[in-house]
């Protein structure tokens, strides 16, 4: 037995010292990016969430799978600028050039929440070049929910 551990232990050496001393460092290889497929999508629907903070401009397929979205955070505003409806105008105009890159064309536009940017980011979907086919108000209305938040004392 102590002659096959001897010899074991031989091998092990003999390896240790026959290892190359250099490293070999591992080269990175250039992963393909996915380049994004144009989907030629003609008809679709405008999501716009208008909150007194931001607006959210959605665009889908008429199945509800989302093609272009942005919002006034995207667009470059921070904070209260967010809320502003010019803000909400370049947030429309920016995703709707995006849609349009799909090859959308004619929108059905569904509008919810209280928000300033409603009717600018409807206004700048038409300018940009949409077809508005007909707009929607789907802001939620409570059958008396939720307690409302305290009134603010300016």
């Amino acid at each position: 037995m102590d002659e096959k551990k001897t010899a074991s232990t031989k091998k092990a050496t003999d390896e240790k010292k026959t290892a190359p001393t250099e490293k070999v460092v591992a080269e990175k290889k250039a992963t393909p990016t996915k380049e994004k497929l144009v989907k030629h999508i003609l008809e679709g629907r405008v999501y716009i969430q208008a909150t007194f903070n931001n607006t959210i401009i959605t665009i889908t397929d008429r199945s509800g799978n989302a093609i272009a979205w942005g919002s006034a955070g995207t667009a470059g505003f921070k904070g209260a600028r967010k809320g502003t409806p010019f803000a909400a105008q370049l947030a429309a105009t920016a995703t709707a050039r995006k849609a349009m890159a799909q090859g959308m064309k004619q929108v059905a536009v569904l509008v919810k929440g209280p928000g300033s940017g409603r009717e600018t980011a409807i206004r700048s979907l038409q300018s940009a070049g949409l077809e508005i086919t007909s707009i929607k108000d789907i802001t939620p209305i409570p059958h008396n929910g939720c307690r409302p938040p305290k009134q603010r004392r300016v």
